[in-house]
């Protein structure tokens, strides 16, 4: 995309193949918002990036025209009046754009209100059956339109002591609507329903902190204080996943990123993905993905 930075690492030859990771520029910048204007790109437009990951959230206000992403390998389309969700760790390409506009609202977790463990935090959106871009009624988009430029704005000007709250606010609008908008697509509901969700979205944040380490569901029915019987009902309400099913899930797709974007050896990904050894890694993967590791690792290159 034209314009925007391109924060590249490179690795010395015979080293392993590291994923890039795009971090916002400068320690004290914690948002970073670009907005588009009838923007392309692409394959005739400069090209796309190679797979990288990201330090922070991004999304991806897409108020006319449309492109393709590739978020975790899987391709993402991306139209008109949506917003497109990557969270922190995803890996993401962006393909290519056809006059596009809109913005990109990138932001660290430290700008979500409550130090990013309110209502406010979106990532808890991506664990639920995959879910990356939200509708966006016609009938708000103009508000969505607002709030980024204003947003965008109060990034530009000179900082001084209100700044940090202020953009904080803004920025909280953002996924609180898209929480809006997501609500109001879903075709089912109930009763229990919200309180099911606000557990899923505590048990989502916990597990993407605690996957490498802990793959146990007692684990986390401990950490969130309720019965494990009653987290993997609650989330197979939601998600229509049980506990352990969820957290295999979120480990094999670690595996799975690090096997299809990076050189390292198995044993290592194993060791990332927090298993005791490599044997055991390769048997849980085989029986989850149905192949290897390496023969993964090679389909995955070839295509």
């Amino acid at each position: 995309m034209h314009g925007l930075p391109r924060r590249l690492r490179f690795v010395a030859m015979g080293t392993p193949r590291e994923l890039t990771v795009d971090r916002l520029p400068g320690a004290a910048t914690a948002i970073e918002v670009r907005l588009l204007e009838d923007a392309s790109f692409g394959e005739d437009a400069g090209g796309a990036r190679e797979p990288h990951r990201h330090d922070y959230h991004e999304l991806i206000w897409a108020r006319e025209g449309g492109g393709l992403h590739l978020i975790d390998g899987r391709p993402t389309p991306m139209r008109a009046l949506t917003i497109t969700l990557i969270a922190r760790g995803q890996v993401h390409v962006f393909q290519r754009g056809s006059r596009l506009s809109g913005a990109v609202v990138r932001f660290g977790e430290d700008m979500l209100l409550e130090g990013g463990a309110g209502r406010a935090d979106p990532a808890w959106l991506l664990a639920a059956r995959g879910e990356r871009v939200v509708e966006v009624p016609a009938s708000d988009a103009g508000h969505v339109q607002g709030a980024v430029a204003t947003l965008a704005a109060e990034t530009r000007r000179p900082a001084d002591s209100r700044t940090l709250d202020i953009q904080r606010h803004l920025l909280s609008a953002l996924p609180l609507w898209i929480e809006r908008f997501y609500d109001a697509t879903r075709t089912q509901r109930r009763d229990a329903d919200d309180a099911d969700v606000q557990l899923f979205r505590r048990f989502a944040q916990l597990l993407d902190r605690d996957f490498a380490r802990h793959h146990d569901a007692r684990h986390y029915a401990d950490e969130l204080r309720v019965p494990p019987a009653a987290l993997s009902r609650a989330l197979a309400q939601v998600t229509g996943r049980t506990t352990k099913e969820l957290i295999t899930d979120r480990v094999m797709t670690e595996a799975d990123r690090l096997l299809a974007f990076t050189d390292l050896a198995v044993g290592e990904v194993a060791f990332r993905a927090g298993f005791p050894d490599q044997l055991y890694f390769s048997r849980a993967f085989k029986r989850h993905r149905g192949e290897p590791p390496m023969a993964f690792r090679a389909r995955r290159r070839a295509t």
